[in-house]
């Protein structure tokens, strides 16, 4: 066994009841849980027994996700499973940094809780879409970008698939296009055009926010969605490039396999990092974390492999 990764789960992920196990089996969880509680309450009960509608809400989402990809983490780690290295894909970025020690677990809770409500206030200001597009390489995207208006490719998520963001009307206009190169693209259930120029006032007030937080230089290796390398000690000026700028997912993790990383744990709801993983390569070990079961299962399957 080479190096071991815990990748966060991003938004779009989230479910109704998630990281209700987690919270009743482990301990950290449930700290961190309580302790988010007491920063921005009915947490739990959204969480746990929340509409699907209101979860889906960005504002809510991404401190709700982001409790349950930490925790799944936290109880990795009281099984003695530790990373040598972790990513997170978009809001899991958040959650990756805090696992590090960029800063503590609570401090992270409202970092995201704050993140998600600049994002939700920027999404309603402006009509957009995003959409994921498969059998057509990221290039040739990339070219019927430029060629509409308020289009843009943003989340290179794997060999097969990028992700779109943009007006209701640009995407609309790539769909006509895509038509004539037999590609499919499948809207995402997502509320603004994420990682993209559309996100440049909140990534400003996001910026403007964390220029007070006292970031520590990461543990262990953080890669970053912006440039799918490694945080160095300067959290704050990649951090603050994060939200209006693409996710690499694609270069990141084939850059922590040439990095020596040969076992991924998906921690979070879901199980979509592992999809894209096994598309990315084949040559690597996948699991994942999101509840009490799951936790067991990945915990033996890693401890005899190693």
């Amino acid at each position: 066994m080479g190096k071991l990764a815990i990748v966060f789960s991003g938004q779009g992920a989230q479910y109704p009841g998630m990281g209700k196990s987690l919270y009743e089996s482990s301990a950290a969880a449930k700290k961190l849980y309580d302790e988010a509680e007491k920063f921005r309450q009915g947490t739990l009960e959204l969480s746990f027994n929340g509409a699907a509608e209101e979860l889906n809400k960005t504002k809510n989402t991404q401190p709700c996700l982001y409790l349950v990809d930490l925790c799944a983490a936290l109880a990795l780690r009281e099984q003695g499973i530790e990373a040598d290295g972790v990513a997170g894909f978009s809001l899991g970025e958040i959650a990756a940094l805090a696992y590090a020690g960029a800063y503590t677990p609570e401090k992270g809770f409202e970092i995201v809780t704050n993140r998600g409500m600049f994002m939700q206030t920027a999404a309603e200001k402006c009509d957009t879409a995003m959409a994921a597009v498969l059998k057509l390489d990221s290039k040739t995207i990339e070219e019927i970008c430029e060629q509409i208006d308020d289009l843009y490719p943003v989340n290179y998520n794997s060999p097969v698939q990028t992700v779109i963001a943009g007006s209701k009307e640009a995407v609309a206009a790539f769909k006509e296009k895509a038509k004539e190169y037999s590609a499919r693209v499948i809207d995402l259930a997502v509320s603004a055009a994420f990682h993209s120029p559309y996100m440049n006032d909140a990534a400003a007030e996001f910026a403007d926010y964390i220029s007070d937080i006292d970031f520590k230089a990461p543990e262990i290796p953080v890669y970053s969605n912006y440039d799918a390398s490694p945080y160095g000690d300067d959290v704050y000026s990649t951090l603050s490039k994060q939200m209006n700028n693409s996710v690499r997912w694609k270069d990141t993790i084939e850059k922590m396999i040439a990095d020596g990383y040969t076992d991924f744990i998906e921690a979070g709801a879901g199980k979509t990092l592992c999809g894209l993983i096994k598309k990315i390569s084949t040559d690597v070990n996948i699991y994942s974390v999101e509840d009490a079961e799951t936790l067991q299962k990945t915990v033996e399957a890693v401890k005899e492999n190693a």
